[in-house]
């Protein structure tokens, strides 16, 4: 169960509340956070669909890495009502190395786990998964 690399499992709430927000759209994200001492992957914050961007993005530490899913609606050129599912990975650079270190070699396995992601981000800082950075890779 465990990524080889970087020893951390994934815990089985990951994946239930991913699927409730793909196929019930049950919540607007989820942010996960890694228990570096339980050794696995854990749901840190669950967004309402109600719940906008600026919400998500307030629960995003400052200063610790975390993983994030977010539903995102948009409106195409034919005016269509369309959404697509963001991971992000949040690394800021004032996080700790060993953190940063932790959520990189865990990043590929975990993300293999919650299937139905079509848009991935990495960030270090607000700008790198602003709005804009949403809009432009809908398309």
């Amino acid at each position: 169960m465990a990524n080889a690399a970087s020893g951390m499992a994934v815990n089985d709430e990951c994946k239930l509340k991913f699927l409730e927000l793909k196929a019930k759209r049950t919540y607007r994200y989820i942010i996960y956070k890694i228990e570096e001492k339980q050794k696995q992957v854990v749901v840190d914050k669950l967004g309402e669909p109600a719940n906008g961007y600026d919400d998500f993005t307030a629960n995003l530490p400052a200063d610790e890495c975390r993983y994030a899913v977010y539903d995102f609606d948009f409106v195409t050129e034919e005016n269509c009502q369309k959404s697509r599912i963001f991971f992000i990975a949040w690394c800021p650079d004032t996080s700790r190395v060993r953190s940063k270190m932790i959520y990189a070699s865990s990043k590929d396995r975990f993300k293999r786990e919650l299937d139905g992601i079509q848009v991935e981000l990495q960030a270090t800082d607000p700008t790198e998964m602003g709005l804009d950075v949403f809009k432009s890779r809908v398309n």
